[in-house]
């Protein structure tokens, strides 16, 4: 009977003209993207809201804190994450390298202050070493990003022993990649998601 989105002013303000001249920087799953006519009646009542207001709103309505300050996730999920050619495998190893970027944010104490963090593979293919063989295998990126209304954001800068641990983390423990980069973009000129 009702779809409820979690669309924020920025989704808004990217995708579509709203109350005045503006160019699209990019179109928003949530926006824009539904069919003409659905049978069921759209909710989004923090459409107009900025991410650090959705966030004062949840500490205020008593939501456990976790919850609130979880970075966002994209809509259509991690594959928006996979550049190039989405398969299980590569899902797989997305989720695997994401979960130890995670665990490293938090563990070091810098996860509350970056405002979105991720990692997103490549289709990009790297030559490696591990043990006394060669490896030929994907490269990733980590993106970590401090904003409050995630219309402008810059790079987060993370202690070199942190970005460190967590590209040995990763290349070890993963299977299917044998690089890590850091993304130090700022937003604008680039987005803070990819794609």
């Amino acid at each position: 009977q009702y779809l409820l989105q979690g669309t924020l002013y920025p989704d808004v303000i990217e995708s579509i003209s709203y109350k005045g001249p503006s160019a699209t920087i990019k179109t928003h799953h949530n926006v824009g993207g539904l069919p003409a006519s659905m049978n069921l009646k759209l909710i989004e009542p923090l459409r107009e809201l900025f991410k650090d207001e959705v966030r004062e709103l949840g500490m205020a309505l008593g939501i456990d804190e976790a919850s609130v300050w979880r970075h966002p996730f994209p809509g259509p999920g991690l594959a928006i994450r996979i550049i190039g050619e989405v398969t299980a495998e590569r899902v797989k190893i997305l989720q695997e390298a994401d979960a130890i970027m995670i665990e490293e944010l938090w563990r070091s104490g810098h996860y509350r202050a970056i405002g979105q963090a991720f990692v997103v593979l490549l289709p990009v293919k790297s030559v490696g070493v591990m043990g006394d063989g060669r490896t030929y295998e994907n490269v990733a990126a980590v993106r970590c990003v401090e904003t409050t209304d995630y219309m402008t954001a810059d790079f987060y800068h993370l202690p070199y022993d942190v970005m460190g641990t967590m590209s040995s983390r990763i290349i070890n423990e993963v299977r299917g990649i044998n690089r890590l980069c850091y993304d130090i973009s700022s937003k604008p000129p680039a987005t803070i998601e990819w794609e």
